[in-house]
């Protein structure tokens, strides 16, 4: 056996240098001197018995194993374009040519040939890595395999740490669309042909791009024809001095004006800025155009886009471990639907999550892994892709420990990132927020600083004027102000806040809805909340809370006591319900710093280290308080014992009597850990519009802006533990309908669970600082005027 070790390793080192010496050519004469060293080794191995040819053996191979294990890193790495890659936040760009990497201008970025593979590095303020292989559709097995090669040689030389992606020519990963906002151009030909990335003031160019998307713009270069064109679309008619935008007569003024970003994009980048740029509507095309393009023919009616998912396929996965103990990769199943537990992810182990109908795969790789396995994760999601059958435009995603994205955190229901998070995490939780930093509370700021009220969900201090309703027989009665502050699981409220912001008053309509009300009284709810809205001219924003989610803002109402939580029973004289006997309440205070005081099932297995408890039995009145609890948390508990009446027994987590314990039902496991507040998750956009016929969903990519909001749509934010719905003044009847039946499905459906959360509904023109901190530069004036004349004006 000791014989055929060397030989095994000889057999790899040949195998690995003769795959490395395709690409890093300038190490061949160090690759032969190593084979040479490897052979002299096996030889000395093999056929010495001397002790002096004993020491010579070790001799050689300490020289060897450290040289060769030097050298073999150097190839890994000795690129020459990887000495700057990752050095500094933003977006590099390499074609593979001739088996080579060749960096594309910065003014070309966002263009691809559809015969060629591409290199992307995109590298965040953190600094965290995003590697990504793009695809075209008609490139060639050699140039897609030295792509693979290549990510994995650039992921070696950043330490294993970055989020590797492949992409497929329209089929792209939304991270990866989000890098250009001006849209992702396909040039017919690549390297075989003879194009290349080059910016010159050529001005014989001769093109149709075709424009596709209202979210994520493709332009892809179409055959120069009127047979090219349809009535729903734009095109550009690119004839290097002059640039034609093209409106078809049933595109909409949102695309009209995405499309006008393609076009600025090229007269800027592409021509630096020396071609003229031209609007033309369907139907008064210049002489111009009937010269390039010929006689005009009819025009093709508008085609619907077949190829989007509605939020009734919303995300399903199934999750796999992968392992080569066997000698080659193997997939075992971990559980066949999600939501997934963290705990499932075992960090000795590699995982494959199995979103295949939604066309994604995810490879999350755990940080003991074996090596074999974290480096073999793009080839057995690639494996893993052909087994099941799916389509070979399906994404994948590989993840390291700590780098996870949105979109896989999503399938699990309990997903917890660390307080301090260094490298890739703290790139996803902050980098897509608009670019807005995280910030600590300070209510005498918040009219002034909107990032700090859209992330602490304050529009204001609380202090403006409240007037509450219950729900009776379809009737709104008023709440007697002296229990404000109580609410009833059997019960819902409609709550009036209104405060005065920049000189004008502003008006909130929450509409707290218990989960043991009835539906008669979901229903009076809502249609009392659409009259109180109808009766102050629709201007207020429109909040729907479910019992045990309510946002920090309506928390605060009720200045200095805790908003108090039954689980059942009602508010009216004579109770639906009697409480229990014994009742625990759970009281946790908010980032802004506002307590809610919620009653929980009587259980020691609903205790928490982070937070206070007031527990009441017929023979006892308890305050515990957890390790990880605040002042501010206990000082509410005293409000909550003296409403429940009796005296209080202090209680400190680890010093519990037996008495306690037995309440409860006895002792349990709870929830101990203290990495669960402050949680920063990044927002998510979305577009609702039936403008294809039907009411589909798009997620904006990348950072979005204000000038993502389409006016003619309804736009739903998702900042994770609110939801808002944004109708747009040329939104139609249907979307503004349909958007908050949407928002509904979109978080019922969520892999992660997170039912019941508010939804908030704002209008164009009347979006308070909750929602325009999300936005970098919120301009409030943007729509006084249409912004394609500004586009018109500035051509």
């Amino acid at each position: 056996m000791h014989r055929i070790v060397p030989a095994v390793q000889f057999g790899i080192t040949c195998r690995y240098l003769g795959r490395e010496t395709v690409s890093a050519p300038k190490h061949t004469f160090k690759n032969v001197c190593f084979l040479f060293l490897c052979s002299l080794h096996i030889f000395l191995h093999l056929f010495s018995s001397s002790l002096c040819a004993v020491f010579l053996y070790l001799f050689i191979s300490l020289f060897l194993t450290v040289h060769l294990s030097l050298s073999l890193r150097v190839i890994m790495v000795s690129h020459k374009e990887f000495e700057g890659a990752g050095k500094q936040p933003g977006l590099q760009v390499w074609r593979i040519e001739n088996m080579d990497l060749k960096p594309v201008p910065k003014g070309l970025h966002g263009n691809f040939y559809t015969g060629d593979a591409y290199l992307l590095l995109f590298t965040t303020q953190a600094p965290s890595h995003y590697i990504h292989m793009w695809i075209g559709d008609e490139c060639t097995q050699d140039e897609s395999g030295a792509a693979a090669i290549f990510a994995t040689q650039l992921d070696d030389f950043l330490g294993g740490g970055p989020v590797q992606f492949r992409e497929t020519q329209n089929n792209e990963s939304l991270t990866f669309v989000g890098y250009f906002k001006s849209g992702i151009k396909y040039q017919k030909g690549g390297v075989a042909s003879g194009f290349q990335h080059v910016v010159t003031n050529d001005m014989n160019v001769k093109r149709l791009l075709h424009i596709k998307g209202r979210r994520a713009i493709r332009a892809t270069e179409v055959a120069m024809s009127w047979a090219s064109f349809n009535q729903g679309d734009c095109f550009i008619v690119d004839l290097g001095k002059d640039i034609y935008q093209w409106c078809g007569s049933e595109c909409n003024r949102f695309e009209r004006l995405k499309a006008s970003q393609v076009a600025i994009d090229i007269r800027d980048n592409e021509r630096n800025g020396r071609a003229k740029l031209q609007m033309v509507e369907e139907g008064a095309e210049p002489p111009a155009l009937t010269e390039a393009l010929g006689p005009k023919t009819s025009i093709a009616p508008a085609t619907p886009d077949d190829d989007k998912v509605d939020t009734s396929n919303r995300k399903k996965g199934a999750l796999y471990m992968i392992s080569d103990a066997s000698g080659s990769m193997k997939s075992s199943v971990v559980a066949q639907s999600s939501p997934f537990k963290q705990a499932m992810l075992s960090p000795e182990e590699c995982y494959i999550l199995d979103n295949g109908v939604d066309r994604n795969i995810f490879v999350w790789k755990g940080p003991k892994a074996n090596m074999t396995e974290r480096k073999a994760a793009m080839a057995a999601a690639q494996q893993f892709i052909k087994e099941k059958g799916y389509s070979d435009k399906t994404q994948i995603q590989v993840l390291p420990a700590g780098g996870e994205t949105t979109l896989f955190k999503q399938f699990f229901s309990d997903w917890k990132d660390k307080d301090q998070t260094t490298g890739p995490s703290k790139a996803y939780t902050i980098g897509r927020i608009a670019k807005v930093e995280q910030v600590p509370f300070d209510a005498s700021t918040l009219h002034s600083n909107k990032a700090m009220a859209a992330q602490h969900g304050m529009v204001d201090d609380g202090k403006g004027k409240v007037q509450i309703w219950r729900v009776e027989n379809g009737e709104k009665v008023p709440v007697d102000p002296s229990s404000y502050g109580q609410f009833y699981g059997g019960d819902c409220y409609l709550i009036l806040y209104s405060y005065r912001l920049g000189g004008r008053e502003q008006h909130i309509i929450y509409t707290w809805q218990g989960l043991k009300c009835t539906q008669d009284e979901l229903a009076a709810s809502a249609f009392l909340t659409v009259k109180l809205d109808d009766s102050m001219g629709g201007a207020p924003v429109q909040v729907r809370v479910t019992q045990g989610q309510e946002p920090p803002h309506l928390m605060s109402l009720f200045q200095g006591k805790p908003m108090m939580i039954h689980s059942g029973g009602t508010s009216r004289k004579g109770g639906q319900t009697k409480a229990g006997a014994t009742r625990l309440f759970h009281i946790r205070q908010s980032s802004s710093r506002a307590t809610r005081a919620v009653e929980v099932e009587p259980s020691a297995s609903n205790l928490n280290t982070n937070d206070v408890f007031v527990l009441k039995s017929p023979d006892a009145l308890f305050v515990w308080r957890g390790v990880g609890a605040s002042d501010e948390e206990l000082e509410a508990a005293k409000h909550v014992a003296g409403f429940l009446g009796g005296s209080a027994n202090n209680v400190a987590e680890g010093k519990e009597p037996a008495g306690f314990w037995s309440v409860l039902g006895g002792k349990k496991d709870y929830q101990t850990s203290k990495s669960l507040q402050n949680m920063v998750k990044p927002p998510r956009l979305f577009g609702c519009s039936n403008k294809t016929g039907r009411l589909i969903v798009e997620e904006v990519p990348g950072d979005f802006t204000q000038s993502d909001l389409a006016t003619d749509d309804v736009m739903l934010l998702d900042t994770w533990d609110q939801i808002f719905i944004w109708v747009g003044n040329e939104a139609n009847a249907e979307e503004r309908t349909g958007a908050p039946k949407i928002a509904k499905e979109y978080v019922d459906s969520d892999p992660s669970g997170r039912r019941g959360l508010p939804i908030s509904t704002i209008k164009q023109g009347a979006e308070p600082p909750t929602f325009t901190g999300w936005f970098q530069a919120w301009d409030a004036n943007m729509w006084d005027t249409d912004p394609l004349d500004r586009i018109r004006s500035n051509k």
